[in-house]
């Protein structure tokens, strides 16, 4: 079944003179420009929302701290993935056509892949993180240093620029159905990522379920946990000490665990849809790839939203950064937060 090659005599072609090319769907102009202000929207809320975010973490000294350098990675991710994926993906979403070239094409696939799997790897090394905060406080700052958390972030990058851009420009993706691809995918004007059933089920584990696995599990256990030290703390009557003492601690936990739930409600679908879709045939319709991946993307853009309703610190750092405070003087040891 062609997937992108239909009946030529009743749509219009991306580039008329190929005779290779992919077909057009050219939607009402009113439809278009509702599409364009909308997804626009989005865009600049992510881009905007999550260079904040990293500014902030790089700006103000008070938040140079293990946890907030995972945070700022997993801004970077969702900052690259506004600028790189979403936008030239919004063009080629409601003009049904990619109109920048066969290797920005590879760019812009192998970058969307490498996004996504940073998110999860970056998240993954959250909830370790949040694991020494919480089950064993006392082995934090040796466990979790500096030099430890740009390893877990080199680690994080490394592993999901190999998997995205390898996959694509090896061409992995489509090993064992080159001639099914050629024949009946490929055609001019066109840029999405099919994928065989070897390639759809191995790249989703390593980008998404094996990582998600264990950040739920490490979830759960900071929980029970948490809960256990609660009640061994309440029956020795210290309830008030403890709740002042970890205050900061927990309310940034269900904040991270908060993210990492977004996370894995927001791209769940699209994992399930991608790696069962070879396995019938590629019968699940373009659309809802589509639809499944905005819903994805949206996680990019809600995850400055959680940070801001959660952390005062960002909502501060928002104050000082939108009132023009930076350009008059050094606001760098600003306190945010008291500890």
């Amino acid at each position: 079944m062609d997937l992108l090659k239909r009946d030529r005599s009743r749509m219009e072609l991306c580039y008329e003179s190929s005779n290779a090319s992919c077909l057009r769907t050219i939607y009402p102009i009113p439809l278009r420009v509702t599409l364009y202000i909308f997804l626009g929207v989005i865009i600049i809320l992510t881009v905007c929302g999550n260079l904040l975010v990293t500014f902030s973490v790089a700006y103000f000294k008070q938040l140079h701290t293990p946890t907030n350098y995972l945070i700022f990675s997993l801004a970077v991710s969702d900052l690259l993935l506004g600028i790189i994926v979403m936008l030239p993906g919004m063009i080629r979403y409601i003009e049904t056509c990619w109109y920048f070239g066969e290797f920005f094409c590879k760019v812009y696939m192998s970058s969307d892949v490498t996004l996504s799997t940073a998110s999860i790897l970056n998240l993954s090394f959250i909830s370790v993180d949040r694991y020494y905060a919480v089950c064993q406080p006392l082995l934090y700052r040796s466990k979790i240093s500096v030099n430890v958390v740009l390893i877990m972030i080199l680690i994080s990058w490394s592993i999901s620029v190999l998997v995205g851009f390898g996959i694509v420009f090896l061409k992995l993706n489509i090993l064992g159905v080159e001639e099914f691809y050629y024949n009946h995918v490929a055609c001019e004007g066109g840029c999405v990522l099919f994928q065989s059933g070897v390639s759809s089920t191995v790249s989703s584990v390593i980008s998404f379920y094996m990582p998600g696995i264990i950040m739920v599990g490490v979830y759960v256990k900071i929980f029970l946990v948490a809960q256990t030290q609660f009640r061994s703390i309440q029956n020795a009557g210290c309830v008030n000490t403890v709740k002042i003492s970890n205050t900061s601690q927990t309310k940034a936990t269900k904040t991270l665990a908060i993210v990492m739930g977004v996370f894995l409600c927001f791209w769940t679908p699209f994992f399930i849809v991608n790696i069962i879709d070879p396995y019938v045939s590629y019968s699940i319709p373009p659309e809802s790839f589509e639809t499944l991946l905005l819903l994805g993307y949206l996680n990019s853009t809600v995850n400055p939203m959680i940070y801001a309703f959660f952390y005062s610190w960002f909502r501060k750092a928002f104050r000082l950064l939108t009132s023009g405070n930076i350009f008059k003087s050094d606001i760098s040891e600003t306190t945010l937060f008291t500890e």
